[in-house]
């Protein structure tokens, strides 16, 4: 009964979707989430990167600097929505 959308079904999807917001906000709408979905993408590749780097022998000593932060950007060149990332520290050695 659901397994098969035929094109008449999407259509009426389609249009519902236009109807319940309205044609000037879906492009608004589309282009926020191709931006989550390469934030995402490289928060992903972030933390991949970082689990495979090996983690330092000795705790960090109380003099040092600690490390400076990373920015995250939604789009190559988009420095508008920049946002400085913190990155965690581990203090359960």
């Amino acid at each position: 009964m659901f397994g098969r959308l035929g094109a008449p079904e999407i259509i009426l999807i389609l249009v519902v979707i236009v109807l319940l917001f309205g044609a000037k906000k879906l492009p608004d709408m589309a282009r926020s989430l191709g931006k989550s979905a390469r934030i995402l993408k490289s928060e992903a590749k972030a933390m991949k990167a970082e689990g495979q780097q090996t983690a330092p022998a000795d705790p960090p000593h109380p003099g040092e600097q600690p490390p400076a932060q990373r920015t995250i950007q939604s789009a190559p060149g988009d420095v508008s929505s920049s946002r400085p990332v913190t990155e965690p520290t581990d203090s359960t050695r």
